[in-house]
């Protein structure tokens, strides 16, 4: 009797919404168990889940949906979207950084292959 009104249960929770059901499906799970280090912005000095860096700020919406409907449909493993996702945020949290100080430095740059023609 238990497991029928467990499953009965779980049966109208899954028929509400997706996001607010109790089960998780075997992808999202992993995704939310896969920690890894990335030295950017708010993640800087601690272990972050592949799942949190996927919905951060540093991946944009559409690489996100692409990601993980390759995730689901099994064209991409774990290893490789852990990958792909660290190797964004930390491009994008390179960027974000490194923007001013670049700036700076292309001119400082061109000046100095400026001074060298006469050697």
């Amino acid at each position: 009797l238990i497991s029928v009104k467990t499953s009965d249960t779980d049966t109208r929770s899954a028929a509400g919404k997706d996001d607010d059901s109790p089960r998780e499906e075997p992808w999202e799970t992993a995704l939310k168990t896969t920690v890894v280090d990335v030295e950017v912005g708010e993640f800087e000095g601690r272990k972050v889940s592949v799942w949190d860096l996927l919905h951060s700020r540093y991946i944009p919406e559409e690489n996100r949906k692409e990601l993980l409907e390759l995730f689901r449909a099994g064209e991409l493993t774990l290893e490789q979207v852990k990958t792909v996702t660290c190797t964004i945020v930390t491009r994008a949290g390179a960027e974000q950084v490194g923007h001013a100080g670049s700036a700076r430095a292309e001119p400082a740059a061109v000046g100095a292959e400026t001074t060298h023609p006469q050697d």
